[in-house]
């Protein structure tokens, strides 16, 4: 049945932070006012600092002792956005999780069309950019890329989609029990079903700073995100192989036939002799590289190490030690 309007549901912002001492107290500003226009909500606000090396902590921890909604969960060090996120749906105990970027790259009032979204009944709202202020070679691999993935897989990931969604409590308690390392959220989010709807908006330009994602991340996360909820690439060598091994019988009945009818033409080839041996190579080596793509994962799975660890959750007021993962869910 659709949310009724109005009541006193909680709901929790997880807001993950790295390096933004420059941007991240006009982003609390920013948030901080569009709650006001949602006065019959409570909120908690819990910012994760991902190992910060610049005054992110420090104005953080300022937020905290001026704002009683505020938690700020320390990490020992840095471990990647996905983690992140993971530490605030951890923490977070409201009716709906929002996660959004503090770079107010995704801004605080399209939060509010979320909840709105949520109280006419849908547990999963995704944020879904109609335009953003990216670069063209940004715009374009990322455009790219999530077409890629929905073709190749199963689970139906939304396009044009990043990490700024709400999820409804049952569906926060059901991502909470993914506790694989190799992360990619909006996926996983996806994969667990329940209603899902879209909230389309215009992402604007960072406030402050500079991209925390870089090229090689973004690479990293497509891996993530490719390997983790497809197969393609495994099946892509098996398709390979095949072609190789047609090119291949190809190549022998051509040599055979020269050397039946035109011996006296047929000459031993350094050059083509070269090219299948490379070939041959260059085509082991990436199914090898895929191969260990997949070994990996799983071996990083098996250590069965805590996905982060917690160095102290700050509050108004109080400051606690922190215990790294939780493992009751």
């Amino acid at each position: 049945m659709p949310r009724p309007r109005g009541g006193a549901a909680l709901v929790s912002y997880v807001l993950p932070v790295y390096n933004e001492q420059d941007g991240i107290r006009h982003f609390h500003e920013e948030l901080v006012a569009a709650l006001g226009e949602r006065p019959e909500f409570t909120y908690e606000l819990v910012y994760v600092n991902d190992g910060s090396a610049d005054g992110t902590l420090a104005v953080l921890e300022d937020i905290a002792k001026n704002d009683r909604r505020v938690r700020v969960v320390d990490f020992a060090r840095n471990f990647g956005h996905q983690m992140a996120i993971t530490a605030g749906i951890d923490e977070a105990h409201g009716d709906a999780v929002i996660v959004m970027d503090t770079d107010l790259q995704d801004p605080p009032r399209v939060s509010l069309q979320l909840i709105d979204a949520w109280r006419d009944g849908a547990e999963i709202v995704h944020a879904r950019r109609r335009s953003r202020q990216d670069t063209f070679f940004k715009k374009t691999t990322a455009h790219a890329f999530y077409r890629l993935l929905r073709s190749s897989t199963e689970v139906d990931i939304p396009v044009d989609t990043g990490d700024f969604r709400l999820m409804d409590r049952r569906a926060a308690d059901e991502l909470r029990r993914f506790r694989e390392r190799s992360r990619f959220v909006r996926g996983m989010v996806a994969s667990i079903g329940f209603r899902q709807t879209e909230v389309h908006f215009d992402r604007d330009e960072r406030f402050a700073g500079e991209t925390k994602y870089p090229l090689k991340k973004m690479a990293r996360l497509a891996v993530d995100g490719l390997t983790g909820f497809s197969t393609a690439p495994l099946r892509m060598i098996t398709k390979l192989g095949f072609a190789v091994l047609v090119l291949s019988l190809t190549g022998i009945v051509y040599a055979l036939a020269m050397k039946v009818f035109a011996p006296d033409i047929t000459v031993s080839g350094w050059t083509m002799l070269m090219v299948v041996v490379l070939f041959l190579g260059g085509v082991q080596m990436l199914s090898l590289g895929v191969l260990g793509s997949y070994i990996g994962r799983t071996y990083a799975e098996v250590q069965g190490r805590p996905l982060y660890t917690v160095r102290r959750v700050i509050a108004h007021g109080t400051e606690s030690a922190g215990d790294g993962v939780r493992h009751d869910h």
